[in-house]
């Protein structure tokens, strides 16, 4: 496109034109978007991103629900469009440890609907005979992985949208500048001119955070390299059949490295290699570049070792002495702080959004789903609650932030990674008010949101034996169950429940609504009423037009026109986000998080230890359940909301973050002689909510379930309209596809040996062993799981189709290869944990 040719207006802009942005441009036209034009500072087809050289295989199968789904979409996308290849892809295991974890691959598969299976080594042979069998254990096997054409995609979904009168290109157009007026994105600076537009989505890969910048904004990301060389020709595929590929993709997992064929060549790429992280204004330009800016030469000291390791796995190819490296590089690719994309709207500027972060096995999908949120309000697939780019707001978009957990990402990425694994680097970020107290208390932290929240105390080992006989039963013996996890926590669970515990900081996201039509859009945004009294609070859940799930919060009225609302620490920047996009008229919102920290004492005693210290009457009598009043503690001025996440009376205080710490001091040292203790968050999140049943964002709560299948609907339908509630009534009305259950596991060794705890994320099976399947095609899997010391149980939560959603019922679930039976213990809301709820709501013990 020439200067003269650039348009001066469009609708969309869409920066970037490798699968991502492509893709995008396609999925819009497809949903009416119909005035997009598509920018690269690179030629088509090929514009020098990571789409022209990453290694295009996919391997569907990921330890996430969403995340599997969006590969499987992606992939049959490029089945349709012809550039689909299904190989076949296996893992193999070089150890014991990592042929455990290719069982847990298998349940996930089974879990979310992929086809695979366990080899063994000759197993693994017969696939790929080029293999040397003699090390490795065996493998895992994906029959519906293979490898596809961005490139040609790309071209593909450009085409579509072209056919549909919808876009225009202009490659080789680099740009200068974003243009925002009153935090709202106007246009666009490019070398060949300005286009106004009304909104415009960043989808620049590994440059994505310069041009951010260019509107005064973060899109926390960092180019990393990834290690690639292709050997040849290799003799066999000479003499084989043609084809790009013929035989699986192999990833050697415990090496960090993958090989598989690509024509003549077999190509062998590394993760193993030590991080090397890029500047992306050290990025070449693609004059500068011998191949494109995104392969820079190899750098071949760090490949030495990987070399070693591809030597020992396919020995036979690699020393073919006509064969010799024809082509290596390091690749550069986009590293996020947690390994996640960076999608959706960016809070600071109305219309910018980023689409960014992206591996091309997911592109095509995420593109499909960034789509539906820009045109409909919300994706199908729930990429709000772990991929918004909005969730490291407040803390996670500095250059040593993201550089550093980069550096320690990057080598997870083919690693064995824990589902409770903690992140190690850059901590303490965030730290509350209470952190040096906790810290001489020998807590374990854990973090959320950045911040350091305690998972449990070592000061409180002495439990363990206080309440042997009530544990012995629920400790872990297998080392995986036992990771990231202490029965510490069951002792605190249980001394909470008979006498007084502290829990703090809950590490919440807080921020106010005010202004004059702070009501109005309270009542349009939230299910629950906001018509309530100052001083009153109400728990709500925010939904997407089609009753989906976006949050699940607290909201108090602190007057006329204020309202506080109180949600979890890692949802913050999302729910914000949420609430700022939506707001109309005269309505502010102001962040509270880092001003208040919040101190929550729960158990029998909590009543009388907060009304002998507290200036105000802190009892039962005094506070009505969900009401929210001010309190003065030794001095320092606080609120307190009468409400419990625990199921224990108990209030969550919240005071300045300058006198927290003499508010723990405090409630420490005046609870002694009601024997309180220090309780970490592994009650709080979970043995104390599992036992109640209460749900959780990003677990239970997401966009594919409704309030009516979660049990959440006992706010009924107000008159007031609110986003989603026509088809939150409808959802109402309807019998549920599924319900929200709380199951328990009958016998932790069915076959003998050490007892096994489930994690979260197994399938639950009937009793021939099929995975449970509702009419809408959702699959049931433990979305939940943690022990319950009180009832003596190990619990899970799971959606199962409406025949199965019967208390008593006997089921299983399939936990690394093994099939261990379950009772439904209830079917909807409700706790197997006092039920009536007698100790929450009257204090009677």
């Amino acid at each position: 496109m020439s200067r003269s040719d650039f348009p001066s207006t469009a609708g969309t802009v869409v920066i970037g034109a490798g699968i991502v942005g492509s893709s995008l441009v396609g999925e819009l036209a497809e949903r009416g978007r119909d005035d997009i034009l598509l920018i690269d500072k690179g030629p088509l087809s090929d514009p020098g991103g990571s789409t022209g050289h990453a290694s295009n295989f996919i391997f569907p199968v990921e330890h996430s629900k969403d995340m599997t789904k969006i590969t499987s979409d992606s992939r049959d996308i490029y089945r349709e469009f012809g550039v689909f290849t299904n190989s076949g892809g296996i893992e193999v295991a070089r150890t014991e440890e990592r042929m455990e974890e290719l069982k847990r691959r298998v349940v996930s598969a089974k879990a979310f609907g992929e086809d695979a299976e366990l080899l063994t080594p000759e197993e693994v042979e017969e696939l790929v005979p080029y293999v040397n069998t003699d090390i490795i254990k065996g493998g895992f096997y994906s029959t519906d992985a293979g490898t596809c054409d961005p490139l040609r995609a790309g071209e593909l979904y450009r085409q579509q949208a072209k056919d549909a009168g919808a876009l225009r290109t202009a490659p080789n157009t680099e740009v200068t500048d974003l243009r925002v007026e009153d935090g709202e994105i106007t246009a666009v600076e490019t070398e060949k001119g300005t286009v106004e537009a009304d909104e415009v989505v960043i989808a620049a890969g590994l440059w994505s955070p310069k041009i951010a910048d260019m509107a005064g904004v973060d899109i926390p990301l960092t180019p990393a390299v990834h290690q690639m060389v292709s050997v040849g020709p290799i003799e066999r595929f000479e003499e084989g059949p043609e084809g790009e590929i013929n035989y699986p993709v192999v990833r050697d997992m415990d090496t960090q490295m993958y090989e598989r064929q690509h024509g003549n060549d077999i190509e062998v790429g590394s993760y193993e290699h030590r991080p090397i992280l890029w500047d992306v204004e050290d990025v070449p330009s693609i004059e500068e570049s011998p191949l494109s800016p995104t392969q820079p030469p190899l750098t071949e000291d760090a490949f030495e070792k990987s070399m070693e390791h591809a030597l020992e796995i396919i020995p036979d190819l690699l020393d073919d002495p006509d064969a010799g490296i024809r082509h290596s590089i390091d690749g550069l690719l986009s590293v996020t702080p947690d390994g996640h994309p960076l999608l959706g709207p960016i809070p600071e500027v109305d219309g910018l959004w980023s689409c960014a972060a992206i591996w091309i096995k997911e592109a095509p999908a995420i593109a499909r789903e960034v789509s539906k949120w820009m045109t409909k309000g919300h994706p199908d697939i729930d990429i709000v609650a772990h991929d918004h780019v909005a969730r490291f707001d407040e803390y996670g978009e500095t250059d040593q932030f993201v550089e550093s957990r980069a550096h320690e990402g990057f080598q997870k990425i083919y690693d064995i990674v824990h589902p409770r694994e903690q992140w190690q680097s850059t901590r303490p970020l965030r730290t509350s008010a209470f952190y040096n107290r906790q810290e001489d208390l020998d807590a374990e932290f854990f973090e959320a949101g950045g911040w350091e929240r305690p998972r449990w105390f070592e000061s409180n080992a002495d439990l363990v034996d206080k309440y042997e006989d009530q544990i012995e039963d629920l400790q872990r013996p297998n080392e995986w169950d036992n990771r990231w996890w202490s029965d510490i926590i069951l002792g605190e669970h249980l001394h909470l429940r008979n006498n007084v515990g502290m829990i703090g900081d809950t590490g919440f996201g807080i921020f106010d609504i005010i202004g004059s039509d702070a009501y109005e859009n309270m009542e349009r945004l939230c299910v629950a009423s906001m018509d309530i009294e100052v001083g009153d609070a109400s728990y709500t859940p925010i939904l997407a037009p089609n009753a989906g799930f976006v949050a699940d919060l607290t909201v108090a009225r602190l007057g006329k026109n204020h309202y506080r609302v109180i949600t979890g620490g890692s949802h913050a920047g999302q729910d914000k986000t949420w609430f700022g996009d939506h707001l109309e008229g005269d309505a502010e919102l102001i962040g509270r998080s880092s001003e208040l920290c919040t101190l929550g004492v729960w158990g029998p005693n909590a009543e009388a230890l907060m009304d002998s210290i507290s200036e105000e009457p802190m009892t039962a009598d005094s506070f009505d359940f969900a009401e929210m009043k001010d309190v003065t503690i030794n001095g320092v001025s606080a609120k307190a909301l009468r409400i419990s996440y625990v199921g224990e009376f108990g209030w969550e205080i919240y005071a300045p973050m300058d006198r927290g710490q003499r508010l723990w001091d405090t409630v420490y040292e005046a609870g002694q002689e009601h024997d309180i203790r220090p309780v970490g968050t592994g009650v709080y999140g979970e043995t104390g909510r599992m036992e109640k049943g209460y749900r959780l964002m990003g677990a239970e709560l997401e966009i594919d379930y409704n309030p009516a299948e979660a049990g959440l609907t006992f706010h009924g339908v107000k008159d007031a309209d609110f986003i989603g509630k026509d088809a939150y009534a409808e959802a109402i009305d309807e019998e549920n596809a599924a319900t929200l259950c709380t199951l328990s596991v009958t016998d932790h060794a069915p076959e003998g040996g050490e007892p096994r705890f489930m994690t979260g994320g197994e399938p639950i099976l009937d009793q021939d062993g099929e995975v449970l399947i509702d009419e809408e095609g959702r699959r049931s899997y433990v979305t939940s799981a943690g022990t319950g010391p009180s009832v003596g149980k190990h619990l899970l939560l799971s959606y199962l189709p409406q025949e199965y959603a019967e208390e008593g019922r006997e089921l299983q679930v399939e936990y690394f290869g093994q099939h261990y039976p379950v009772e439904v213990e209830v079917a909807g809301n409700g706790g197997v944990f006092d039920p009536e709820n007698d100790r929450l709501f009257r204090n009677e013990y």
